[in-house]
């Protein structure tokens, strides 16, 4: 039987620079963890953003921490176009000519030339995993994922290889409401 891994759902989030941070909350201001990510040092912040688009906004969104060297905003497909922006389906950190939005804190706000993507899906591995799993980094994959009654196969999906990365495939809620993935819910890659 092929190795299996957790498929998480990754829901809107911002990722933010120091600076960005210090304008929307205050320069006094820190990060506040308030739970950990299933990838070693990643958590989600209890400060919460307000994304402003076009044609609306989104409040309560969470920051993840920790710092960035520059401002992302992930969301899905469905979240870009009700705000009025395109989509840009691109890796964390790719964000060249992709939209821009407004970012809004309590103490301030910031416009992002670029930097709204939608998350490209993706399969963080170490290098162990990545051997067991017959694949290296940046190869693109396909992902069988079975659930109950909407059972799919997602293909273009990155891999991502790094020592300190754990085990698990990272889609958007779009995707994750395709394919009824509930948490516990695991996948294998088609060969």
């Amino acid at each position: 039987m092929a190795k299996q891994f957790l498929i998480e759902t990754s829901a809107r989030h911002v990722h933010v620079s120091e600076e960005t941070f210090k304008v929307l909350f205050g320069e006094e201001a820190k990060l506040t963890p308030k739970k950990d990510l299933s990838q070693p040092g990643q958590y989600a912040c209890e400060e919460r953003v307000t994304i402003v688009g076009p044609k609306k906004s989104i409040a309560g969104v969470s920051i993840l921490g920790p710092y960035r060297g520059q401002t992302q905003v992930e969301l899905s497909a469905t979240d870009a176009r009700s705000i009025g922006l395109g989509i840009a389906v691109r890796e964390s950190g790719d964000l060249k000519e992709t939209p821009g939005c407004k970012i809004v804190g309590p103490c301030g706000e910031v416009e992002i030339a670029e930097g709204v993507i939608v998350a490209k899906r993706h399969i963080h591995a170490t290098p162990e995993d990545a051997l067991e799993l017959g694949v290296k980094d940046k190869d693109v994959v396909s992902v069988n994922v079975k659930s109950n009654g909407r059972s799919l196969v997602f293909g273009d999906v990155i891999v991502r290889v790094s020592p300190t990365y754990a085990l698990a495939m990272h889609i958007d809620t779009d995707e994750s409401n395709a394919g009824l993935v509930a948490p516990g819910t695991f996948g294998e890659i088609v060969k």
